[in-house]
């Protein structure tokens, strides 16, 4: 059976490099029935944080990244947080220098990088006298380390270039590479994918397989994902995490949608990533780095906003909006006629928010453009005129239209003028969802008030 796992550091928000490679593992779970594992890595006491935690688990299932074992989903593999592992991980350390793989080291009090005494006994005397001691792992010499990257094809090492490595610090906590393998071993884990910055830590890795005589995983590694300067993406190139990203007002399967053709071959540029699992394999993911473009995905975020249908644009604004802490004390039918006006002009939630505050607030702030208009001499007329017809007039959209094309008849000033005096007087700015959808959705009372102030 296939087991995957995602295996982030609680120790930041949860980036979206780390996300596109979830996904991959996501849908590599999917595509062949197996299981998507999430476990926390969070040996690292000191920047470890639960909170941390906490919003990986919910910027999980945000992203739609349903895992089938994890920290809240509790298999017969856990724990699921390596904090909760430690005892499991001494057996294992105590196995290898029982079988003479690995040994203690102690450091000399003035050079810390130089070890001074080798046993696979307890160094007790030096520990009582202050001195550092490690475990370390004994690399075995005139080694070939080699393995067939899913990704990136054959990979070898010589193990003549490798030193004997800490497993263990001093203060007893065990090191990356040693948990890792022991983590993956235990879960049974199948396929490990991920960041190619993980190629380094390979050759070692499979060493300590080789160690507990098991046998390890396939793996693949992963092209970053770079800014625009291709340096990989960090926080000066813009926002990086999916808290970012939910704040700004991009769709979850926008984002995975983005992160799904990012370095991967698919068909369609807009899709929902669970109708890709049949067509994903990682033969189609690129061994090439991609660089992340800003622009795209407000694009595909664009188009997710205006195909679906508008009770989960609702749904997801609803969602944005507790997010920001903003409340909009309106009737919610009134509000989804609002977005379904103002969506198609506007990318994200974000700006669909600010594109249409206008219909929430009675306290217009009027723009530049609009406060020129109305020195106009022609401006007064044509608001007065505008004020008569749609006091008599049906609230649809063709009844608005009849409305406003008979106060353009008048001539006070030639029709876009028209026009935009009486849109910039309902919204305080000239560009706005369509005129006559606007004042249908603004409903009659709002509309003669808010004419009425401009003169």
């Amino acid at each position: 059976m296939v087991r995957v796992r995602f295996a982030p550091s609680p120790t930041g928000f949860l980036h979206v490099g780390g996300v596109r490679t979830a996904l991959f593992n996501w849908y590599y779970a999917r595509r062949n029935n197996g299981a998507f594992i999430l476990r926390i890595e969070d040996t690292d006491i000191e920047r470890s944080k639960k909170e941390y935690e906490d919003i990986i688990i919910k910027d999980m299932n945000w992203c739609g990244l349903n895992y089938d074992e994890g920290p809240d989903k509790p298999g017969q593999f856990g724990p699921y947080r390596q904090s909760e592992r430690n005892e499991i991980y001494k057996e294992y350390i105590n196995l290898l220098i029982k079988e003479k793989k690995a040994y203690y080291a102690v450091y000399s009090k003035e050079n810390e990088e130089e070890v001074i005494s080798k046993s696979y006994d307890f160094p007790s005397e030096y520990s009582s006298l202050g001195y550092s001691v490690t475990v370390k792992f004994e690399v075995p010499k005139n080694r070939k380390i080699t393995f067939d990257d899913m990704v990136k094809g054959n990979i070898e090492f010589d193990t003549q270039v490798f030193d004997d490595f800490v497993i263990m610090r001093s203060n007893g906590a065990p090191m990356y590479n040693f948990t890792v393998v022991i983590d993956d071993m235990l879960m049974k884990v199948t396929h490990v994918f991920r960041g190619e910055d993980h190629i380094s830590n390979t050759p070692k890795q499979i060493m300590l397989y080789e160690a507990f005589n098991a046998q390890p995983p396939r793996f693949a590694h992963i092209p970053l994902i770079l800014g625009e300067d291709k340096t990989p993406l960090s926080k000066r190139h813009g926002g990086t995490s999916v808290e970012f990203f939910k704040e700004e007002g991009y769709l979850p399967q926008a984002l995975m949608n983005y992160l799904g053709v990012l370095g991967w071959t698919a068909e369609e540029q807009i899709f929902n990533i669970q109708d890709k699992v049949e067509q994903f394999s990682m033969e189609m993911v690129s061994s090439k780095s991609v660089v992340f473009d800003y622009k795209k995905l407000m694009w595909i975020n664009g188009e997710h906003m205006r195909s679906m249908d508008i009770d989960s644009l609702y749904s997801h604004f609803e969602d944005w909006l507790k997010t920001c802490k903003i409340n909009l004390p309106f009737d919610k039918e009134y509000i989804k006629s609002v977005l379904d006006i103002s969506r198609v002009k506007v990318s994200t939630l974000k700006q669909l928010y600010d594109f249409s505050y206008g219909f929430f607030t009675d306290s217009l702030e009027y723009c530049q453009e609009f406060s020129e208009l109305k020195t106009k001499e022609w401006f007064a007329p044509v608001i007065r005129q505008a004020i008569e017809e749609l006091e008599n007039a049906v609230y649809t959209v063709d009844g608005i239209s009849q409305a406003l094309n008979l106060v353009a008849e008048k001539k006070f000033t030639n029709k876009k003028n028209t026009f935009q005096a009486v849109r910039g007087a309902l919204m305080g700015r000239l560009i706005t969802p369509g005129l006559y959808e606007s004042i249908t959705v603004l409903g009659k009372e709002k509309v003669l008030q808010r004419l009425s102030n401009v003169i």
